[in-house]
């Protein structure tokens, strides 16, 4: 519907696709998303249901099957206080975000609420709102209030469709008044006035650092500078980025005047710093250019570059070879901040070791600064004219100029000129295609998919396996089946260069996914992996690695999926907690599963990523509380076997085989939450499921 260029689908629908409310045949009903990504509960700001799903979960429902899901843990989360002067969106929602995976809200519907809620305006609760992966939950709801009506109005809705909203709301008991009464299992409470300025890093959204404690963590830790030399801990990559904060006026807007402050007091960003800025709409552009604003900021370096997700996805670009060399020859520690939602390692860029979270106008401040061995809230940025030394609080625009700006500059009419145009429909006038797509042979980008033959289309018989890896905590996502640049030295660099692909257009993986034979030497490529059965030395050596069993042999990952794709040998992943945070990526699980892999083993999974595995036909088994890998003592030489009926939460065995012949019977829970999922899991798959039932259905020949 929308077509390419205009910027990311989250913040268009928060700025107009959802109509808070919808009517249908004269019959008025609340608005509500399922998507495939998942930062869909970004509108949940605007009280509006919209949860992220597995692309193999909406596949199926493409289908024609329905998305099943078992009742959710509701969570009450009570907001009190208010920002202190100073404080950002970014800084409160990695406070929340740390908060909230400390208190375990995986999979939870959580709702906001309380007298800390009421004050925050809605591109506040939508920074909140979006941010629902990064902490676990499925959706983050606010009310709707007098806040939401503001910014329908303020981002153009039409009259009409906004006394719709206000008067279904009141009368149907959707109105925050109403709400003031409900009560929750669980309740948590978080104070707004304790959000001090935060950033996160250097691997993780939850993993807040405060920045005044930058220096007391060693982040901030002094080097011996030396003159026409990148410092220690260059900042590489700056980035307003992200539909997190792009979609909230204040943030956006708070990086304007700062670098116009930093302008006026002749500071300038550093020349290894590469800038950008890509806003989730063209409305951003607009208002900045509105308050005067945009030419502030591309004199530091921050011109816009796209309408679209960039650097929070790997989508970075290349760097200045010169740059890139001296990183290489002095391996060198350089590193990222961006105002995105993930900062993952190895996500963000190959060359940036290491990533962190920041509002906008620190992402500005940083590329002033020019290193993250830097004390951001006190250390020297430069000097003015006459001399005097400038630190951060010297440009931080006050929270009265911001609001004043925001109020001046961003306007109805702004939102009507972007997205009336965006939403005309347009008469397809252009020559009618065939429907079946014409498979090219030597496609780096779109290949046949073999999910209909070989051991995908066969049983699984759970019987023999093999781990693959033995992996710790939080394995996301980009771990399994990364995002970013392919490098020349990876499998699929090397791939991509025998089919006559020059580097410089490699691209990303991303990029790559609807070919599975590159896609698949991105399972397990990222080289910030730790395969707990590959150690050196005692320690667990970093990197793309495994061990071929019984071999005992070390190679790279890919040639040890190879190594068992040849000897048929079926395989399993046995991981810690929160396995599969981060993106709705199905190839993630498509990887996996194509590499032989039946079943994994795991303290806990990410509801999306567990969705997506069921999809592919690959089992998930959930750990009993107290059992891990270490206190099963697995060093990866087992063989295991899966006993038991596979029904909706059942109790399974696992039985581990040890080297010494030792025979070992684990309680598991079978993470096949729905019926449903029994029934694409027994079928082999979302794909196979359909082919069931289109066979079913077809009449007999």
């Amino acid at each position: 519907m929308i077509p390419p260029g205009n910027g990311i689908m989250h913040q268009i629908n928060l700025e107009k696709m959802s109509p808070v409310i919808q009517v249908r045949d004269g019959v008025a009903f609340p608005d509500t998303c399922v998507g495939t990504d998942s930062h869909t509960p970004h509108v949940d700001a605007l009280g509006v249901i919209a949860i992220g799903v597995g692309g193999l979960e909406a596949e199926s429902v493409m289908l024609g099957r329905a998305s099943w899901m078992r009742l959710p843990d509701i969570i009450g989360v009570e907001l009190t206080g208010q920002l202190q002067p100073g404080i950002t969106a970014t800084d409160m929602v990695l406070a929340l975000t740390q908060f909230l995976r400390q208190q375990k809200v995986v999979g939870a519907w959580l709702e906001f609420h309380g007298k800390g809620a009421a004050k925050l305006t809605l591109g506040d609760r939508a920074t909140i709102s979006n941010m629902a992966p990064e902490y676990g939950a499925t959706a983050a709801m606010f009310y709707i209030d007098q806040q939401t009506i503001d910014y329908l109005k303020l981002t153009g809705r039409e009259d009409q469709q906004v006394q719709l909203v206000e008067e279904y709301a009141r009368r149907t008991g959707l109105w925050a008044d109403s709400l003031k009464t409900a009560e929750y299992e669980r309740t948590l409470s978080f104070d707004l006035s304790s959000v001090m300025r935060n950033m996160a890093g250097p691997s993780n959204p939850h993993a807040r650092l405060a920045t005044r404690d930058l220096a007391a963590k060693g982040i901030a830790a002094p080097w011996a500078e030396t003159p026409g030399q990148m410092p220690d801990g260059a900042v590489i990559i700056a980035a307003i980025t992200s539909c997190t904060n792009t979609s909230n006026p204040r943030n956006v807007i708070a990086a304007g005047l700062l670098a116009r402050n930093a302008n006026r007091l002749g500071l300038t960003r550093k020349p290894w710093v590469k800038t950008s800025l890509a806003p989730g709409s063209k409305t951003v552009k607009l208002y900045l250019e509105e308050g005067g604003l945009l030419p502030e900021l591309e004199q530091l370096g921050f011109g816009v570059v796209a309408f679209a997700c960039t650097t929070c996805n790997g989508m970075s670009g290349a760097l200045d070879p010169a740059i890139q060399q001296e990183i290489i020859d002095r391996d060198l520690y350089a590193t990222a901040v961006l105002s995105g939602n993930r900062n993952f390692d190895g996500r963000i860029h190959p060359y940036a070791k290491q990533a962190f979270l920041a509002s906008p106008p620190l992402v500005v401040a940083y590329a002033i600064a020019g290193t993250i061995r830097f004390d951001i809230e006190k250390d020297v940025l430069g000097h003015g004219p006459d001399g005097a030394e400038i630190r951060l609080k010297d440009i931080w625009p006050s929270d009265e100029e911001i609001d004043a700006l925001v109020k001046s500059s961003v306007k109805p009419e702004q939102f009507r000129q972007v997205y009336i145009p965006m939403f005309a429909v347009q008469e397809d006038t252009g020559p009618k295609v065939t429907p079946l797509y014409d498979w090219r042979p030597q496609s780096t980008y779109i290949r046949r998919p073999p999910y209909w033959e070989g051991a995908l289309a066969g049983a699984r018989p759970l019987k023999g396996m093999r781990p693959l890896a033995v992996l710790p905590d939080n394995i996301t996502t980009d771990h399994l089946s990364p995002s970013n640049a392919i490098m020349l030295d990876s499998a699929a660099g090397e791939y991509l260069a025998k089919m006559g692909l020059p580097e410089e257009d490699f691209n990303s993986y991303a990029t790559h996914r609807g070919d599975h034979l590159t896609a698949q030497r991105a399972t397990f490529a990222n080289p910030k992996l730790f395969n707990e059965m590959v150690k050196e030395n005692g320690q667990v050596k970093q990197g793309s690695l495994a061990r071929v069993e019984p071999d005992g042999q070390v190679m790279r990952m890919w040639e040890a999926i190879e190594t068992y794709m040849e000897r048929k040998q079926p395989l399993i992943i046995i991981a810690g907690a929160d396995y599969g945070q981060g993106s709705s990526r199905d190839w993630a699980a498509k990887g996996v599963r194509l590499a032989g892999v039946e079943a994994i083993a795991a303290e806990g999974f990410e509801r999306i990523h567990r969705t997506n595995l069921v999809g592919m036909g690959v089992l998930p088994l959930e750990f009993v509380p107290g059992t891990n890998r270490h206190t099963l003592a697995i060093d990866g030489s087992e063989t295991y076997d899966v006993v038991g009926a596979r029904t909706p939460r059942a109790t399974l065995t696992l039985v581990i085989h040890r080297a010494n012949g030792e025979r070992l019977e684990v309680p598991v829970t079978c993470r096949l939450d729905t019926a449903e999922e029994v029934s694409i899991y027994e079928a082999g798959g979302v794909l196979q499921r359909f082919a069931q039932d289109f066979l079913e259905q077809a009449p007999a020949a």
